[in-house]
């Protein structure tokens, strides 16, 4: 059963209504805040639990159980801090790009609402160096929602002081990892930090600190003003709600859709991306939650429901749903190649394994592509994917390791059919 417009949360996904506050409020946004606020902060964290509403950022915690972590008081006079993770690196994420685009007033309602709820004095939105054109909107965003009274000092005429800052950052990956953003926005090298402490207890600035998804925090007004039970009433048990989709690759139309969690992916593909390209027996592979899940084979994916369970189920993971379909005129081994080589790339380099791990999995990888290497290179590469998961700082390392494990465990005949044509052609 798809989802009815009447239940989507993002109205304007699509940008064919202005981003400024007057179309906002006109679909919905900012409609007596007061009111929401009034319920208490304990009631807010109450509504979120119930929603099930979990975090949309990747890992998939629970967002009221992560927001109740905050302390209701504060001992010793330091201030907590909500920080927004806009830094959308995964390669083949852009949801929250098209959420700050186009209803961007979601995002800073929804960052007084949850903020409110945490007892913060204040969020930073901290949005990746690329995206230029968004982070303008949420400038100008920003500044109208001031300029009405709705943030700021008595936010909303609620009483509360809240304020909101937008920080911009240079462009890495890495800095998509919390304690790395966190490091960031204090101007230091964006590199994950040791836990614990973990960000509740000493984050930004030394002070109780909560990181959440865009995603996340933009559809908290719209479960608070619809109930928990309406979020909630879409989805499995455990994967509640809905969620924004991008699908891109080799389907006849790429997008970015809003559809209820645990949608089936052949009615996802069906319904909205017009069907795999050259028809649903030319799939060959997809990679269902953004370039760090491992890719699940057409056979396995298809029925697969989209939500955290049922592509545990299948070996994989739903990430930012970042929906990666390959079709069979794809070069897999390549593919995989080059996601090691982007892992490589974006590595800080604090730890041993994952700054010297992933250069070599990378080249083992380049020798596989071109069959330029040994069969018991195969097993050698996923004993040394397995050293590095797991063993890192950030998970990061986990993120370079998995799409080649997924590679090997679905694909290792194409991996020894090319080494066994370059033996040949050598013999010949």
């Amino acid at each position: 059963m798809a989802l009815a417009d009447k239940d989507r949360i993002f109205t304007n996904l699509y940008g064919y209504q202005p981003w400024n506050l007057p179309a906002a409020q006109a679909r919905g946004d900012w409609d007596n805040t007061k009111a929401l606020l009034e319920r208490g902060q304990d009631a807010i964290i109450d509504e979120i639990k119930a929603s099930g509403l979990r975090g949309r950022g990747g890992a998939g915690f629970p967002t009221g159980l992560k927001w109740s972590f905050m302390p209701k008081e504060s001992k010793d006079g330091r201030p907590s801090f909500l920080v927004i993770n806009a830094d959308e690196s995964e390669p083949g994420s852009c949801k929250d790009r098209e959420i700050i685009r186009h209803d961007p007033h979601k995002l800073l309602e929804g960052a007084l609402v949850a903020g409110f709820a945490m007892r913060a004095r204040a969020a930073y939105i901290y949005i990746r160096g690329e995206y230029i054109r968004e982070a303008e909107t949420l400038f100008a965003a920003r500044d109208e929602a001031y300029a009405a009274g709705l943030l700021g000092k008595n936010a909303c005429g609620s009483g509360y002081d809240f304020d909101v800052f937008v920080h911009r950052g240079a462009g890495a990956y890495i800095c998509g990892e919390e304690t790395a953003m966190i490091e960031s926005i204090e101007g230091k090298k964006g590199q994950p930090r040791l836990k614990p402490p973990f960000p509740a207890g000493a984050g930004l600035y030394g002070c109780p600190t909560t990181v959440n998804n865009v995603e996340s925090i933009a559809v908290a007004p719209t479960i608070m003003r619809r109930g928990a039970a309406w979020f909630s009433s879409f989805g499995r048990e455990n994967n509640k709600g809905t969620k924004l989709f991008q699908i891109s690759g080799h389907v006849n139309k790429p997008c970015v859709v809003e559809e209820e969690m645990s949608i089936p992916f052949s009615e996802l593909i069906e319904k909205h991306c017009g069907g795999i390209r050259g028809g649903k027996d030319n799939l060959l592979a997809v990679i269902p939650g953004g370039s760090s899940v491992p890719l699940v084979p057409a056979d396995q994916i298809w029925d697969a429901p989209m939500d955290f369970d049922g592509l545990r189920a299948v070996g994989s993971g739903l990430g930012t749903a970042a929906v990666i379909v390959m079709d069979k005129s794809t070069d897999i081994v390549r593919a995989i190649s080059r996601l090691s080589y982007f892992y490589k790339h974006e590595s800080c380099g604090q730890c041993t394994p994952c700054r010297e791990g992933t250069g070599w999995m990378w080249r083992v990888m380049e020798r596989l592509r071109t069959g330029d290497a040994e069969l018991e290179e195969i097993d050698m590469l996923f004993q040394v994917t397995k050293q590095v998961e797991g063993h890192t700082i950030c998970a990061l390392g986990d993120a370079a390791a998995w799409p080649i494990q997924g590679l090997i465990r679905h694909f290792r005949p194409e991996i020894e059919r090319r080494i066994a044509a370059n033996v040949r052609e050598a013999a010949e």
